[in-house]
């Protein structure tokens, strides 16, 4: 069954703005402490999840106005451009990067999440989607030769945005900066551990770049071990599971006017698959928008600009 009350209609229009979302509505009612157990004749939660309504197009983020547009261009469509693919989805309509969990369990097998790790690489930020612990931490590791600036937030939909840490991530010594064309192995640089610890009711951490800020991050804080991340393919598995009733629930952080769940009965040793489907935005979403304009190109930098895809040309 789907929560009316978690369905809100919303304007993006800025790059946090899909962060409004289902602090409450995730919650699920009041937090308690999980407890590790042995779990016998645990069951087996697969499905799909899939985006019903056309696939949005990517943000745009001309490059010229942010710095480093050479090595970030390395991946770009050949134009100037950065394009954000915040919705991944394949060609029958799953989607990737959807957070799928079961939420109700208060004792179940241990967590076997160690701390999240996200790489800056060639101005991009690698997972898209990952989840956390309140009270824990996340590491950033720059993989590029140019410095990057953290800035981590927490969001709600009634409370907005709160920033839990800023924090400058210098460049990566291991690389040379001036050699643009040159192949990267993408040795590990300089690690940045931040503390999450996020206001009651906020469940949503995005991070972006200070200054590439088509540079994006999501997590979703999670209180058991049962949830999973959808596969290129919109497919999950959520194993050993204890036998119960419990409420599974499908997030991504760009449709977040709406979360869907679906009641699910764990049978011993039983396995149970589920499909449902998230809403895709409708209309326009963001300012950042591909706009062919000759007057805004690389020349209005007042030197030579080479802007080319080198690792991936974008369409």
């Amino acid at each position: 069954m789907r929560d009316t009350r978690c369905e809100r209609r919303a304007t993006f229009l800025a790059p946090m703005a899909c962060a409004i979302l289902l602090g409450f509505c995730l919650m699920g009612g009041p937090a308690f402490a999980y407890e590790v157990v042995e779990v016998t004749d645990g069951g087996t939660v697969t499905g799909r999840i899939g985006l019903d309504g056309p696939v949005p197009a990517p943000k745009g983020y001309n490059l010229v106005i942010y710095p480093d547009p050479e090595y970030c261009g390395r991946i770009s469509n050949g134009k100037g451009w950065r394009l954000l693919y915040d919705f991944a989805v394949d060609r029958t309509g799953g989607l990737k990067d959807a957070v799928v969990m079961l939420e109700g369990i208060s004792a179940g097998k241990a967590f076997a999440l160690s701390v999240p790790r996200v790489d800056a690489r060639d101005c991009k930020f690698l997972p898209f989607m990952t989840v956390v612990r309140d009270g824990h931490a996340i590491e950033v590791v720059n993989m590029d030769p140019v410095m990057h600036d953290i800035q981590a937030y927490e969001t709600s939909t009634s409370l907005g945005a709160r920033v839990l840490f800023n924090s400058p991530l210098p460049m990566n010594v291991h690389h040379h900066r001036g050699d643009l064309h040159a192949t990267h192995d993408h040795q590990p640089g300089k690690s940045m551990l931040g503390p999450i610890y996020l206001s009651k009711g906020r469940r949503v951490f995005l991070m972006q770049c200070g200054f590439h800020p088509y540079m994006e991050s999501w997590a979703l804080a999670i209180d058991n071990p049962y949830f999973t991340i959808t596969d290129a393919s919109g497919h999950f598995t959520i194993g050993d599971v204890p036998p119960g009733t419990y409420r599974l629930v499908a997030w991504h952080p760009q449709t977040g006017q709406t979360v869907e769940e679906q009641v699910v009965t764990v049978e011993p040793n039983g396995r149970h698959m589920i499909t449902l489907s998230l809403q895709a935005p409708l209309g326009r979403r963001t300012v950042h928008e591909v706009i062919d304009n000759p007057r805004f190109g690389p020349g209005v930098l007042g030197r030579p600009v080479e802007i080319v895809p080198l690792v991936e040309h974008q369409h």
